[in-house]
């Protein structure tokens, strides 16, 4: 028999946060789900970011907006989707250790060969490979934590972002307050519903941060 169990206790939906609350909470964590901030990221280096990604053309891009939708994003998701519909996992939501560590192992392909895509794309900023590079990282991390225990996916994408930022923020000449203060607020809203949810105690959202910022951190020292 399996011992490893997900099933705890202590960990339900608190019951005094009002159904509005609760309602904003799950709105919260699908907006930032850890599948779209890559793609997030990506989009603020590429759109909004005044040099990042200076010299490029709008169609090089698009395209390079395209394939990070496409590494991060919609393989990932229709793998398991696929995975899904075969029965080789149970839950879209990934309850359950196995069907866990078959989301991670799909999403670690995809995001390695992400990461070695960009770093070998002639002129990628390599603002863009670091990133990508750590949440490869990340998520190998996750992968291994997910054998002994549910991590959070969710503080883990958190604490990668606010990590990324913060190294990014201090070689940018263009830094900003606004986009160093941001991710934070993000992480604050996203774990504080993870909280709320009842899907996680602190050690899951604890250690899932640390993951997310030694991901980063490992990943601009290459």
């Amino acid at each position: 028999m399996d011992t490893y169990k997900y099933d705890n206790p202590t960990i339900t939906e608190d019951p005094h946060p009002s159904r509005r609350l609760r309602v904003l909470a799950r709105f919260f964590s699908v907006l930032f789900h850890p599948l779209l901030i890559g793609a997030y990221v990506f989009a603020f280096l590429i759109y909004i970011h005044p040099a990042a990604f200076e010299g490029f053309d709008e169609r090089t891009k698009n395209l390079r907006m395209l394939s990070m939708l496409l590494f991060t994003v919609f393989f990932p998701a229709f793998s398991l989707f696929l995975a899904w519909r075969l029965k080789l996992v149970k839950s879209l939501s990934l309850n359950n250790r196995s069907d866990r560590l078959v989301g991670f192992l799909v999403s670690m392909f995809f995001y390695f060969w992400a990461s070695y895509v960009f770093w070998n794309l002639p002129d990628t900023p390599p603002v863009a490979a670091h990133f990508v590079l750590g949440i490869f990282i990340a998520v190998c991390g996750a992968w291994m934590c997910t054998i002994f225990y549910k991590i959070s996916i969710h503080a883990v994408a958190m604490g990668g972002l606010m990590t990324f930022f913060i190294l990014f923020g201090i070689q940018d000449p263009f830094v900003s307050g606004l986009y160093l203060t941001l991710p934070v607020l993000i992480a604050g809203i996203v774990c504080s519903s993870r909280f709320m949810l009842g899907a996680h105690n602190r050690f899951e959202m604890v250690t899932g941060f640390f993951v997310g910022v030694i991901g980063q951190c490992l990943a601009w020292l290459f």
